[in-house]
C-alpha cells in the first residue's frame, strides 16, 4: 500500500486563523530578536519552529488577515480623527 503524495486541505475553523494570526507576531518578534543577536526564550523558539513548519498557504492566510486587519483600523480611525465632522 504507497501513500498518496497530494495535499489534502481541510476547511479551517476562526480560531485556527488566529491561532495562526497570532503565531506570526510571536515569530515575527522572535526573528527580530535573533536578528539582533538576543538569546532567544524556548517559548519564542517554539514559535519560530511551528511557523516555520507552518504551510505557505496558512502563512498567506495569517499575514493577509494581519494587513486587512491592520488597515480596516487605519482607515477607520483616520477617519474618526480627519473626518468632515473634525472642525480643527
Amino acid at each position: 500500500m504507497t501513500l498518496s503524495k497530494q495535499a489534502t486541505v481541510t476547511p479551517m475553523t476562526e480560531a485556527e486563523i488566529f491561532d495562526d494570526l497570532y503565531l506570526g507576531v510571536r515569530a515575527g518578534g522572535a526573528l527580530r530578536k535573533q536578528r539582533r543577536g538576543e538569546t532567544l526564550t524556548a517559548d519564542e523558539l517554539e514559535a519560530l519552529g511551528r511557523w516555520r513548519r507552518l504551510s505557505p498557504w496558512r502563512k498567506g492566510l495569517a499575514i493577509g488577515g494581519f494587513t486587512v486587519g491592520t488597515f480596516g483600523l487605519g482607515f477607520t480611525l483616520g477617519g474618526l480623527v480627519f473626518g468632515r465632522w473634525r472642525k480643527a
